[in-house]
């Protein structure tokens, strides 16, 4: 079976066109044979007897000049029949058991018919000058007598009607298919975090129901994003402003330095969570994509990564320019860098490669690593894996703030185990230029 519904629906609604179709053509061929074969009956019988009329009357000397008026006007020949005759009966249908039944009642009981003796064709009707006689003839009339075929304007008609049933159907397959092919797509930005456009309420009333019922959706999920954010930047600029307050009294104010650092150390960590809280919620659609240079791009990330302490070995081969969203690309990168610094530390590896439809960027660390089972987990958020990677601190935010990022551009985010030991981070995006 097809896979699009629009294909589905137009297959099956051109079987039944077809079926219907088919159906009609046997019904007329069964309803067209009675009266073809009282038509074809009657005009043999009709020659024969006029044959029978002109033989009587006519002076016998004058009969061979009427068989050859028969033969060069009509196409009727006449040749006595012989019992060494090969004879070849008529295929076996409905239509010559009809003629034959037919011929005998207007005939005689003695009548036959045959497609062709000793080897030539034609329509064969045999028949006697008077019942009592025994000396038989054979009537030779052209085939295409005999031929039941349709009608030239009929075949016209029932192929024009074919391809109408066929030309509706397809409008009619494609009426249902259009409007639910652009809720899908309507769907899939939802999905990943964008506004999609309004969908035309039009069409049947189910239809038109439905689009007004996502678009009501839809706007409900663009008020709700709205309202979120401006909640969460109110909440994260009444929290810092206190927080800078407390982080200015401590240093002025704690004179003990283990004291001071401890209380400075938990504010930057309130802060962080404040950031990672935020950079979940904004939302990353409101940057429109541009033509990035992805390397130079992964080059900044990486030399600020290396100017704060931590050791990148990056990569990054020069590609063409791509389309993408640089803020959430590089929002994404940094979390993935912080997550393998945090729960692994040590040497950190960024790789960019490019095939003809993806660009995969890798962050990849030799830490514990994640068992395979606790992947899809660790994209969800505020989840982290306690048993291998207990000692760190966080939201769990990073990789479900990558995840939607990936989402967003249509990619994906896969935890892979490191070849050399540890995870190995693969974003895949797909090539836009």
């Amino acid at each position: 079976m097809p896979r699009t519904l629009l294909a589905r629906t137009f297959l099956l609604l051109a079987i039944l066109v077809l079926l219907t179709t088919a159906a009609w053509l046997s019904l007329f061929r069964y309803m067209d044979a009675e009266p073809r074969a009282r038509e074809t009956a009657q005009l043999a019988a009709s020659a024969v007897n006029l044959i029978r009329a002109s033989l009587f009357a006519a002076a016998p000397e004058r009969r061979f000049g009427l068989f050859a008026e028969f033969s060069s006007r009509e196409g009727i020949r006449l040749l006595p029949a012989e019992p060494s005759d090969q004879i070849e009966a008529m295929p076996e249908s409905r239509f010559f058991t009809l003629l034959q039944k037919e011929l005998n009642q207007r005939l005689g009981d003695h009548t036959r018919i045959a497609a062709s003796v000793d080897g030539v064709p034609g329509f064969w009707v045999s028949f006697r000058l008077d019942d009592a006689d025994e000396e038989e003839y054979w009537l030779v009339l052209p085939r295409e007598r005999a031929t039941r075929r349709f009608a030239q304007h009929w075949l016209t008609w029932g192929l024009l009607a074919v391809v109408l049933a066929l030309g509706v159907a397809w409008l009619i397959a494609s009426r249902i298919s259009k409007p639910l092919k652009a809720m899908a797509r309507s769907a899939e930005t939802v999905g990943r975090g964008q506004i999609p456009d309004p969908l035309p309420e039009d069409g049947a009333d189910e239809l038109k129901r439905l689009a007004t019922a996502f678009n009501t959706m839809a706007a409900d999920l663009q008020r709700n994003e709205r309202e979120r954010s401006e909640v969460l930047a109110g909440i994260s600029h009444d929290l810092r402003t206190p927080l800078t307050r407390l982080r200015l009294e401590a240093e002025l104010s704690v004179s003990d330095e283990k004291a001071r650092q401890g209380v400075v150390s938990d504010i930057e960590q309130m802060e962080s969570v404040i950031s990672q809280f935020m950079d979940y919620a904004r939302a990353e659609s409101g940057e429109p994509p541009s033509l990035t240079d992805l390397s130079a791009l992964l080059a900044s990330i990486a030399a600020r990564q290396n100017h704060v302490g931590r050791h990148i070995s990056a990569d990054l081969p020069a590609l063409d320019d791509v389309s993408l969203r640089p803020k959430a690309i590089a929002r994404a990168v940094n979390n993935l860098i912080d997550n393998a610094a945090k729960y692994a530390g040590g040497e950190i590896s960024l790789r960019l490669s490019a095939d003809t439809r993806e660009i995969h960027i890798e962050v990849g660390d030799h830490g514990p690593g994640v068992p395979e089972s606790e992947v899809d987990r660790l994209k969800r958020p505020f989840t982290r894996l306690e048993t291998a990677r207990s000692n760190a601190t966080g939201t769990g935010l990073g990789l479900a703030i990558v995840e939607r990022i990936a989402r967003l551009h249509e990619g994906r985010l896969e935890l892979l185990n490191n070849p050399g030991g540890g995870l190995l981070a693969r974003l895949s995006l797909p090539v836009r230029r």
